[in-house]
């Protein structure tokens, strides 16, 4: 099954930017930034982080409304998007 209408590139550099918010908050931790500080950039990865796996889940959900996709397929990624969604509500 495809992945939707998925731009790799746009996801892989979202993916550098967060992993590059990560480690800013590393270096603001170890070098005693205010906590004010560092809980900004906590909250801007986790909108980050967000934003990403919502363009994921769109694109998993574009998969299974696909016209093609046989059904056994959509049942697959049906069960899949549910596992994921109860994963990210836990």
């Amino acid at each position: 099954m495809s992945n939707g209408r998925i731009n790799k590139q746009k996801l892989l550099t979202r993916v550098r930017r967060i992993r590059g918010q990560l480690d800013g908050i590393e270096r603001m931790l170890a070098d005693d930034e205010s906590t004010f500080k560092i809980l900004q950039t906590i909250a801007a990865s986790r909108g980050a982080l967000s934003g990403l796996s919502a363009e994921l889940i769109e694109s998993h959900i574009e998969s299974i409304a696909a016209p093609n996709a046989k059904q056994a397929d959509r049942q697959r990624a049906c069960d899949e998007l549910r596992d994921i969604v109860q994963a990210y509500f836990r």
